[in-house]
């Protein structure tokens, strides 16, 4: 049985208004073990898209590659604007090492109230995916049904979005879609992404996410 630690601590700014959220990166980051073109931080999987997204929206100029330099970029980007990263995953055990949500098993969450009750500017919350077993959101709702609240529904169109109050705070969360490859499946059968591709062939399943994650970030 694997133990998949989440290799970094939850990197969150002073006045972050958002938050990204979550579950881990692939176990090779629990162990050192990089692949060329990895960055060693959050979401720094060469086949993630979450940076080569953020890269396009924002026009960053990143480095894809395994050096303190690609780090720090990152870093200050999200000093810049305000955004935090929090996994709400701290561990899980696996039989097969893989990066697998659904191969996650005794499963131990970060305590996501508590870290919203420290960082008071928190207002939104961007789930790197929706309710699919294991992922986010769904570990969210779980979190936030031990305490008695829930997410009240906002928008039920792709991506949704849910709020919930928090002593008197109301914090909004959206349910974007998976910056993970695994996930290019699940966007081609989106009938937003065959409706942009029927009026645009050369549309690609990032270039969907961009345009979607624009909106929020």
């Amino acid at each position: 049985m694997f133990i998949h630690q989440h290799p970094y601590q939850p990197f969150i700014p002073k006045g972050a208004t958002k938050l990204i959220i979550g579950t881990l990166p692939p176990p090779r980051f629990t162990i050192g073990e990089f692949k060329e073109g990895d960055v060693d931080f959050c979401y720094g999987s060469r086949n993630g898209y979450l940076w080569p997204i953020l890269d396009r929206i924002f026009d960053l100029r990143l480095k894809f590659e395994t050096t303190q330099e690609a780090i720090e970029q990152r870093k200050e980007f999200l000093c810049k604007y305000n955004i935090g990263i929090c996994d709400i995953v701290e561990k899980a055990h696996r039989e097969r090492i893989d990066a697998s949500d659904l191969g996650m098993q005794q499963i131990e969450l970060r305590n996501m109230l508590a870290i919203l009750t420290d960082y008071t500017t928190i207002d939104t919350l961007l789930f790197m995916g929706g309710n699919s077993k294991n992922g986010p959101e769904y570990f969210f709702r779980k979190h936030l049904k031990k305490t008695g609240l829930l997410l009240k529904e906002v928008s039920s169109k792709v991506p949704r979005v849910y709020e919930f109050e928090l002593m008197g705070r109301l914090i909004k969360t959206v349910s974007l879609t998976s910056p993970s490859g695994a996930a290019n499946r699940a966007v081609g059968a989106l009938p937003e992404y065959k409706q942009m591709k029927k009026e645009n062939p050369e549309t690609n399943t990032l270039d969907f996410r961009v345009i979607q994650y624009s909106k929020f970030f």
